[in-house]
């Protein structure tokens, strides 16, 4: 017992983490009682004020993935994830431009309506379905990730540290439905930035000569390259994730996806007040994103610096290098502060998947496939215990991803082998008029076939897959739309 990792000293550390989900779970669960409709658990009543929804957009894009994996790519590599950053800004000029407008026309509560308006409901349902995979998918993933941080604070097992913070994070979700996730997930953004930058200050504190020796350390291995303009093409240039080309490009059709076409971000646009205040909010969480990744890749540099000074061995896993030294580094209460940090992260997008998840299995399949009318009382039970449904899905899908090497490179490339196929299956949506629903149908499935081909048969980089299955699939339908006339669905 007197060896355990938290005793005598670790109860500090313990005890501001105990803390932290305690009061996290309580505060999401008082948004209860404002419950009454679907509108409400799915939509946060569409009350919340556009930089709350911003914080949300950031925190539902951050993941544990982000923040134990982001360090990990600056501390083996350099600055060049940041290219990827610069593409996330394109892709949010192209969403308010082609996507937002359609989807502020009438009263939507998921993407695939859309899908339905203009093609008809079997696209829909390929559409909402697809999502269904890819989400439980990638979140299973980013679950596991979780669970690396609970091990190294209590040295307990995967599959109990899954159980925990799946089952917290379920209560809330449950009872405060999009609501709660919206301002849970404001305070859990605050926190897991606040908790970077602390820990950030700490360390440096712990390096003689400070940033200015961080920064020429990095500066002679090449570690501060941002852009890597080299082009040619070869096989080579397509196996590089991180050159200007591929980050700029792959990152604006990624982003473009992923915030799009993707119910796990598009439920956030839609619960703004008005189509002007869903732009704003997109568009201003860019400004926090390009930051926190900038301080996480920065936090890397510092922990390169850090073992290569000292000597120490750096952990075999690389996504465990930030919080192992949290742990193992920083002083007492500040180690829990900063790993209750990193759970409020992993907290903040479990719970976005677990509410859209269950919102397009609710409103794309379960309310159209109905043979008989309910009440919105009855489909909000539904809702909830929806909700818990796939919180075991995900725990499962955990539990078979601790193979797992990298947790955000391969997170992002199980999202990107979908992610083509949605996005080039919108585009015909909303820039075409001549193809219709088989044909749509045709191009997705050949973008989808593309994707798995190039993930599991080439060596091309995960950033450019959404770029390659998006041409596919487009191009596809256009083709086969010669073929096939008919109707337009769009009102």
């Amino acid at each position: 017992m007197l060896d355990s990792p938290f005793f005598p000293m670790r109860l500090l550390d313990l005890s501001v983490i105990i803390a932290y989900l305690i009061g996290i779970t309580w505060f999401g669960g008082r948004f209860r009682d404002s419950k009454q409709s679907l509108k409400d658990y799915f939509l946060g009543g569409r009350n919340a004020p556009w930089w709350a929804i911003a914080f949300s957009i950031v925190s539902a894009e951050t993941s544990t993935l982000t923040v134990i994996g982001t360090p990990g790519i600056a501390f083996r590599g350099d600055l060049g994830f940041l290219q990827v950053v610069l593409g996330y800004l394109f892709a949010r000029i192209v969403i308010v431009t082609l996507f937002l407008p359609h989807y502020f026309k009438g009263e939507m509560y998921t993407a695939y309506e859309l899908m339905q308006r203009r093609f008809g409901p079997n696209i829909r349902k390929l559409t909402a379905g697809s999502f269904l995979v890819l989400r439980s998918l990638a979140e299973g993933v980013r679950v596991f990730a979780i669970s690396i941080v609970i091990s190294i604070i209590l040295g307990t097992g995967e599959m109990s540290s899954i159980l925990l913070i799946v089952a917290l994070t379920l209560f809330y979700t449950f009872e405060g439905g999009m609501e709660a996730v919206i301002w849970t997930d404001v305070i859990q953004m605050v926190l897991y930035v606040g908790g970077a930058i602390l820990s950030l200050v700490v360390m440096l504190q712990q390096i003689p000569g400070g940033l200015d020796h961080v920064w020429r350390t990095a500066e002679a291995a090449n570690k501060l390259r941002i852009f890597d303009f080299r082009f040619e093409m070869s096989q080579e240039f397509f196996s590089r994730p991180y050159s200007f080309w591929a980050g700029v490009i792959g990152g604006c059709f990624l982003t473009t996806a992923s915030h799009g076409t993707e119910q796990l971000m598009v439920q956030r646009l839609l619960s703004a007040k008005s189509q002007i205040e869903s732009r704003m909010a997109l568009l201003g969480s860019w400004f926090v994103i390009f930051f926190q990744f900038s301080l996480f890749l920065v936090i890397g540099l510092i922990l390169y610096v850090f073992y290569k000074d000292t000597g120490r061995p750096t952990p075999e896993v690389m996504d465990r290098v930030y919080p192992q030294f949290i742990w193992d580094f920083l002083p007492h209460g500040v180690a829990g502060l900063v790993m209750a940090a990193i759970l409020a992260a992993a907290m903040s997008n479990l719970s976005a998947a677990l509410n859209s998840l269950a919102s397009t299995t609710v409103m794309d399949f379960w309310k159209p496939l109905a043979r008989k009318d309910r009440s919105d009382a009855e489909y909000l039970q539904i809702a909830r215990w929806v909700s818990a449904g796939w919180g075991a899905v995900l725990m499962t899908i955990a539990i078979l991803a601790r193979e797992v090497k990298s947790v955000l490179e391969y997170g992002l490339g199980i999202a990107s082998i979908v992610y083509g196929a949605l996005l080039g299956t919108f585009l015909l949506g909303v820039l075409t008029k001549r193809v219709g629903e088989r044909a749509a149908m045709c191009g997705m499935a050949v973008g989808i076939v593309m994707n798995l081909y190039l993930k599991l048969g080439t060596n091309v980089a995960w950033t450019w897959y959404v770029l390659i299955g998006t041409a596919a699939t487009f191009l596809v339908a256009l083709v086969v739309s010669f073929v096939f006339k008919e109707r337009e669905c769009l009102s």
